[in-house]
């Protein structure tokens, strides 16, 4: 037995006994995902701690001392400078530790935990006219204890400068788990019988500074984003002595917050964006010194790369409201009355324009304009992480700052500097803060690579102290940038920090290798050489097939946001790490690498963290460096399983299609035989759940019939594919949509009999998906070029993606060129002036989740409000059930708590004295709202029945249909 594995056995049970309940967590499954954040570095915990109060982390601190154990602290896991990884003990505050303790709106305060996300505060303090300063683009899963660690800023840094100016006090656990309060004034014990104890380390802080008054006053807080090392200034005499905020940016080195008291300011009652363009990022930079006249509250660039790989991933109408340019600035005015806010941006607009820079401007009105701006610029780290072209850039140096001022000559240089070593730097960030956000195309996989990409950071970090500038802006220094503090600050200062750092931290147990003894910048990286390895997919898009595919996790976060896209509805239902697509992407990640896991693709650790993966391929979209998980999920199912025998499911449920066909044949008995007792009993044999009421198949007559009374007679300009689903479940729906095409100048021919593959795709049984797609490419690729409707949009998206990188053939990618789905027909297909019948006012909508990542541009809720549907009211999320995902039994609880995020607060929020229409193209989701509502009379329709020009009324299917 190891020392190691004794430390751990002796923590373990030291907690059993002064923890009691307290999750601890040892396996590669959990500790996987946990040694990685957002930068270059793979550091495995030994184990990973997942504490409910204070008291816990006491615990936790007090068994490391004993054990020898390090232990760092970590929030969203969203650091690029390596601060959230460690070789010991996780804290992981976020998933417990999340409370808004106290909001007082009379003295501006909040007091919260350490692990509670920004936009949850945000949220609460909104509703007193307040918020929280400092907003990092990750303000969506970032913690308060994470941005603390780092002394984060954000888009309005300008404004609000940097979270240590809104920090009344913090609540922090030190490395011997004493509990004590850094305020202003000091330090202060919790428990009077420590006030000895707590009254030694602050005496030995002020004797520190004492003796290193010269250094600290020359040296540090001499730019407003000096982050870089320890903020020993907040403790000089003439400061007040402020612990709090020396704290504030410690990384976690010193001591673990678990609550702060932090400052709200009030929220602006106006404010105006203005976008301006450039021929590049120096030009944009010239101008910044008068912006800043201004008093704007952000000031933000980046450059065109960003803005390409935006549209690319998610649609060309991703970005709208830019003016013509190869980089731009967004400047944010704010005030108390729009129409002087409207005035200013105008004549600010003016003043630019006058000096020449721009290659032009303009004041964005729209709303939306404006949300689809910041979210190019909050999904910057990830959009210039893997780009259009395929490329990829890591961090490192993305965080250097200089004076406001200095930028634009900084700028130059920096660019002359990645010339010089041949390297590419895709640029964006808080340029009126001075603050430079870059990804380079560093190689950090080969020696030679790594050898000189630490040449180049050494130049770097000599360039912007030359320009008077700091390592780090935000970030903090973390392990990226540790090793490179002696070129910015002096040896006293540097022994200062260690000695700061060892009166807090004596064993240097508290996030080592971070700041103090910091490890070289060039150890733990992650990237490592690969054999590729073989796989059914061919992923196209990645060089280093299903290796470079995982490996676009990044660790940015995007998927642990609780609201805002579909991505990721497994992670929302459940708040667990290895439930979010990073948390998989990781331990996948660990797979290819064959080290912590070691049984590659027969892990049952990767098996266990795919199941509650619903498939839902939102990731692809939502994720900014275009992660599908569910094609990694499926590509690995099929390894897995190979040659072994599947779970029941996979048979019941994967081969649908198939018997679904047989059952069409003799539906009446078998629908009959279903709803009784051995109904049940099939259903529990087949893995499937017992809680759902089993669809009713529908005969092979009931689609001729639908198809006969709906054919037109006007000659075919596009062909309906008959999916599988729309075949065996409702074939009326084939009927409307044939109706609806004809009536909108596309009438169609059908085509009946083949099937997508998706089934077998989504349980992993590609070798049966290949021949099913196969047969299905050479039936419609036969010199036809007319577009290919699908009712169902999964099928749909099969067609549009899956069957060309899965056959990997011309004909497969000429047939997905031409697939359309019924909202994307009659968006870029209908004769112009088409007009539906009457449609309701208001409906409820439910996209599926593969139309809304596969279909960019073309989504139900836009086409409805264009012919006329005022109020759409859309559950934005997945429905739960996700295919076959809520029918296995063993789902079936994940799928409704799924559905509870969105789709079930609409249905609930229905009246039943004036029942809403409900759209929802997916049977899935359909499937789901009768599961959840059916019973209130509520039922979904299906795009094309709400629009059937034969339907009795608005929102009913006719007679016909």
């Amino acid at each position: 037995m190891t020392d190691t594995t004794t430390a751990l056995e002796s923590l373990a049970a030291r907690l059993t006994e002064t923890a009691p309940g307290l999750r601890v967590e040892t396996g590669p499954g959990s500790t996987g995902p946990y040694a990685y954040d957002a930068s270059n570095y793979r550091v495995p915990p030994r184990a990973v701690v997942f504490p409910r109060s204070a008291d816990d982390v006491v615990a936790v601190l007090r068994a490391c001392r004993d054990t020898g154990i390090p232990v760092t602290a970590r929030g969203g896991g969203t650091s690029m400078a390596g601060n959230a990884v460690g070789p010991g003990v996780v804290l992981d505050l976020s998933r417990y530790l999340n409370r808004i303790l106290d909001i007082d709106p009379v003295a501006r305060t909040a007091r919260v935990e350490a692990g509670v996300i920004l936009d949850a505060l945000r949220s609460a303090t909104a509703l007193h006219g307040l918020t929280f300063g400092p907003d990092p683009s990750s303000h969506s899963r970032c913690t308060l204890g994470g941005m603390i660690g780092n002394d984060a800023c954000g888009n309005r840094s300008v404004r609000h400068g940097r979270t240590s100016s809104h920090i009344e006090a913090l609540e922090i656990v030190t490395a011997d788990g004493v509990r004590a309060v850094a305020d202003r004034t000091g330090l202060h014990p919790v428990d009077p019988a420590d006030a000895d104890q707590v009254a030694r380390l602050e005496a030995d802080v002020r004797r520190l500074i004492g003796e290193n008054l010269e250094p600290i006053r020359t040296e540090l807080g001499q730019i407003p984003r000096q982050v870089s090392g320890y903020q020993l200034h907040h403790l000089l005499p003439e400061r007040g002595f402020d612990m709090a905020r020396a704290l504030v940016g410690t990384e976690g080195s010193c001591a673990v917050v678990t609550a702060a008291t932090v400052r709200l300011v009030a929220t602006a009652q106006a404010s105006a964006l203005l976008t301006l363009g450039y021929d590049d990022v120096v030009d944009a930079a010239e101008d910044v010194p008068e912006i800043l006249r201004w008093n704007p509250t952000a000031v933000e660039g980046m450059d065109e790369a960003i803005v390409a790989t935006m549209r690319a991933r998610r649609g060309p109408d991703s970005v709208t409201g830019l003016p013509q340019g190869r980089a731009w600035l967004y400047v944010e005015l704010d005030g108390d009355d729009q129409a002087t806010v409207d005035t200013r941006a105008a004549e600010l607009l003016d003043v630019l324009t006058a000096q020449g820079r721009t290659t032009g401007g303009r004041v964005v009105e729209s709303a939306a304009e404006r949300r689809s701006l910041w979210r190019v610029r909050e999904d910057g780290a990830g959009l210039a992480a893997r780009l259009v072209d395929g490329g990829e850039s890591w961090p490192g140096w993305e965080d250097s700052a200089v004076a406001p001022e200095n930028l634009a000559g900084y700028l130059r240089d920096f660019r002359k500097l990645l010339a010089d070593h041949g390297l590419t730097g895709v640029m964006y960030g808080h340029f009126g803060a001075g603050c430079v956000h870059v990804r380079i195309d560093f190689d950090l996989a080969t020696d030679t690579g790594r050898a000189a990409a630490r040449s180049f950071l050494h130049e770097a970090a000599a360039l912007v102290v030359a320009h008077g500038g700091t390592l780090s802006g935000e970030h903090g220094d973390g392990r990226a940038r540790g090793e490179l503090l002696e070129v910015m600050y002096s040896h006293r200062l540097i022994r200062a920090f260690a000695d700061f750092k060892e009166v807090f931290d004596p064993e240097g147990l508290l996030n080592p290798k971070v700041i103090v003894a910091p490890a070289p910048l060039d150890a733990d990286l992650a990237l490592h050489q690969i054999q590729p390895l073989a796989t059914e997919f061919t992923f196209p898009h990645d060089e280093d097939g299903f290796a470079g595919a995982v490996r676009r996790c990044v660790g940015v976060g995007r998927c642990r946001s609780d609201a805002g896209g579909v991505m990721c509805p497994s992670y929302r239902a459940t708040g667990a790490e290895s439930d979010s697509t990073r948390g998989r992407a990781r331990l996948l990640q660990e797979m290819v690498r064959g080290e912590l896991v070691q049984d590659g693709w027969r892990s049952t650790e990767v098996r266990d963290a795919l199941d509650l993966c619903l498939s839902c391929k939102a990731c692809s979209s939502d994720c900014p460096v275009g992660v599908d998980m569910a094609t990694y999920k499926a590509e690995f199912l099929h390894h897995h399983y190979k040659g072994r025998l599947r779970p029941r499911s996979h048979y019941s449920l994967g081969w649908l299609p198939l018997t679904s066909a047989l059952v069409g044949h003799v539906a009446r008995p078998v629908n009959a035989l279903l709803r009784g007792p051995l109904g049940k009993l099939l259903a529990r044999l087949g893995g499937v759940t017992t809680r759902r009421r089993i669809p009713a198949f529908a005969s092979r007559q009931a689609l001729r019939r639908a198809l006969r009374t709906a054919r037109s007679g006007e000659p075919a300009r596009t062909v309906l594919f008959v999916d599988s689903f729309t075949r065996a479940f409702r074939p009326d729906v084939a009927g409307s949509v044939s109706r609806v095409l004809a009536d909108a100048g596309l009438p169609c021919t059908t085509e009946d009999g083949l099937c997508c593959g998706l089934t077998w795709v989504s349980t992993g049984q590609l070798s049966v998906a290949r021949r099913v797609m196969a047969r299905t490419v050479a039936r419609l690729d036969n010199g036809d070029d007319r577009p290919v409707v699908v009712a169902e949009p999964s099928c749909a998206a099969a067609l549009k993606r899956d069957v060309p990188e899965l056959l990997g053939t011309d004909a497969a990618r000429r047939v997905a060129a031409r697939v359309h789905t019924l909202t994307g027909a009659l968006t870029d297909l209908a004769v112009p002036g088409w007009t539906p019948p009457e449609l309701p006012d208001d409906v409820v909508l439910q996209t599926h989740c593969h139309e809304y990542a596969g279909f960019k541009g073309r989504h139900p809720r836009d086409l409805l409000r264009r012919l006329g549907v005022t109020n759409v009211d859309e559950a934005e999320g997945c429905c739960g059930l996700a295919g076959n995902f809520g029918f296995e039994a063993e789902h079936y609880d994940t799928s409704m708590a799924v559905a509870d995020l969105a789709l079930k607060p609409r249905l609930d929020a229905i009246d039943q004295d004036a029942p809403a229409v409900v759209v929802a193209d997916g049977f899935s989701c359909a499937t789901q709202i009768d599961h959840l509502a059916g019973d209130r009379g509520i039922r979904a329709l299906h795009l094309a029945e709400l629009l059937d020009p034969a339907a009795d009324r608005p929102g009913q299917p006719g007679e016909n249909s």
